[in-house]
């Protein structure tokens, strides 16, 4: 096997919070893995000028639907991690609410072969927690490991028996392997948009906000004797906040995610009946926001994802309580969450590298997210002052279905590397 080309990134600004480290110095990838950082490096095959830009590891993404097999027009493995490459994410964690599920063994090694044959960034598929998702008997979760699952949920809908949640937090504690659970009692779900006044004006079914807490409260409890790593999915609501607060307060060993539109969007979005506000869990209240950002600003929120959920626009073009769930995220989730956490000043840059890349890989108990001499060359790289206007037409995935067409934002993806080969790179 021939050696692979070396590549020199010079004059960059690198920020890597797995060091906490932050200076402008060249670094040096030699057989897909980091050799050099610092001055005076060798010279390389290859050279990216980095100047006026941020070098971090690479994102990584924990919540993403790939939609293969089986809703291949909505999106594919190829053009979903098209997508991520666009959006600096060397690594996704894809979803298992496909069509058939990603219930055993040979559907958890296809998505790994699909994806070693796109060859664009790393893809860790979910096992779903339960047969076909129907929450009944627990799917084949130590052979769906042993395939290369990386964690298991019924993402789409919460396990709703207790007793069936119950054994998978246990079965799971036997492999130390993490339950990511999307938190909606179903006996209070149903609705179209978050259960309020602006619901009550608009006319249209709610769902409370108790639904995603009652779930939370309930796992809670439920693995407080057990031990199992538990992820709290898209977390929304204020009191969804506090219990995950207060269980990380007891020990608990609970970890928990947010979206860009759960921290820049609210129900009153919802008023003009445009579908492509319509997910789940449903856009909150501005009060809830703000508990959202400070469950990041305290260390309650762990990790900064996507949720990206692509959809036919024929699909987002129903009315709104029959439309489907859900907005693509990838290629545009940075400059979010730069507008909505660090142009306001609640984090820095440090710490949006820190959720988006290198906590992301210790939840996930991978060896990424890191630029140590070393360690895999997956890296990012970011003009923080670029400007430019979102417009989904121009995006690498397959649907068009994103409420921020139009918005201008700030903080662009440059290039992205995986494994030392650059897989994108935006014309300057």
């Amino acid at each position: 096997m021939a050696d692979m080309a070396s590549l020199l990134i010079k004059n960059g600004t690198v920020l890597d919070p797995s060091q906490v480290f932050e200076r402008r110095v060249d670094l040096f990838v030699q057989d897909g893995k980091i050799t050099g950082l610092g001055g005076h490096l060798p010279k390389a095959d290859r050279t990216i000028d980095a100047t006026g830009c941020l070098v971090m590891p690479g994102l990584i993404d924990m919540h993403v639907h790939l939609r293969e097999p089986g809703d291949e027009e909505e999106e594919t493995i190829a053009s979903g991690c098209a997508a991520a490459v666009a959006g600096g994410f060397t690594g996704v964690v894809c979803m298992p609410n496909t069509k058939p599920p990603l219930d055993n063994e040979g559907q958890i090694t296809f998505v790994i072969r699909e994806a070693q044959q796109v060859n664009l960034c790393y893809v860790w598929p979910t096992g779903a927690i339960t047969k076909g998702r129907e929450g009944k008997e627990l799917a084949e979760m130590g052979s769906m490991l042993e395939q290369g699952a990386i964690a298991f949920t019924d993402d789409g809908v919460g396990v709703a028996d207790a007793a069936v949640m119950r054994k998978s937090l246990q079965y799971a504690r036997m492999f130390d392997a993490m339950i990511m659970q999307h938190c909606e009692e179903q006996s209070l779900s149903g609705g179209a948009m978050n259960a309020g006044l602006m619901a009550t004006k608009l006319g249209l079914p709610g769902i409370a906000p108790e639904a995603e807490e009652l779930m939370i409260a309930r796992d809670l409890l439920l693995n407080r004797g057990i031990g199992c790593r538990y992820h709290v999915q898209h977390i929304s609501t204020a009191g969804a906040v506090n219990l995950v607060r207060q269980a990380k307060r007891d020990g608990q060993r609970v970890t928990s995610e947010a979206t860009p539109h759960h921290l820049l969007l609210t129900d009153e979005c919802c008023r003009t009946y445009d579908t492509n506000y319509k997910m789940s869990p449903p856009l909150r209240t501005g009060a809830d926001v703000k508990a959202v950002i400070d469950g990041v600003k305290d260390g309650t929120i762990d990790v900064l994802a996507t949720d990206h959920a692509p959809h036919l626009a024929e699909e987002k073009e129903h009315e709104f309580p029959y439309a489907p769930n859900g907005i693509i995220g990838l290629e545009c989730a940075l400059p979010l969450y730069v507008k909505a956490l660090v142009e306001p000043g609640h984090i820095a840059w440090m710490k949006l590298v820190e959720l988006m890349s290198t906590r992301p890989a210790q939840v996930l108990g991978l060896k990424k997210g890191t630029l140590q001499q070393g360690a895999d060359a997956d890296i990012a790289i970011i003009d923080p002052q670029r400007e430019w206007t979102v417009d989904p037409g121009q995006f690498k995935s397959k649907s068009r279905n994103c409420p921020f067409a139009g918005w201008k934002m700030k903080g662009r993806v440059m290039a992205t590397v995986v494994g030392g080969e650059v897989k994108y790179e935006l014309a300057r």
